[in-house]
């Protein structure tokens, strides 16, 4: 079985795809001047982009994590998600308050799907 890795940076890739799955790394906003409705638009926008050149789509996520440093940020966040949620193909969603790694980072969001 080969292994594919995308957007490969310093310490990570972006995705990593084996055996018909997709499995994303923890992505983080690109404009940490936003809010966290903003920052959760922002990195679902990576998402899909993500999910796109590994050969799937949000209708295949099977499992999201998100991390959220001030859990007072829910709501804001799943203003977003809600937003892009493929509302028939809901995936299994887990959400935890948790310091990130650069405090202007407001939301991180981790998952695994299956390609097309």
């Amino acid at each position: 079985m080969s292994i594919t890795r995308l957007d490969p940076h310093e310490r990570l890739s972006g995705a990593v795809i084996h055996n018909g799955i997709v499995y994303l790394a923890g992505q983080v906003s690109t404009n940490t001047t936003l809010d966290a409705e903003g920052q959760t638009a922002n990195i679902l926008t990576q998402i899909d982009s993500l999910l796109a050149q590994a050969g799937s789509n949000k209708a295949n996520i099977l499992s999201v994590q998100i991390f959220l440093p001030e859990i007072t940020d829910i709501g804001a966040m799943n203003k977003a998600w809600d937003a892009w949620l493929d509302t028939s193909n809901k995936p299994a969603r887990a959400t935890v308050e948790a310091k990130l790694a650069d405090p202007e980072w407001k939301v991180e969001i981790t998952l695994i799907a299956k390609t097309c």
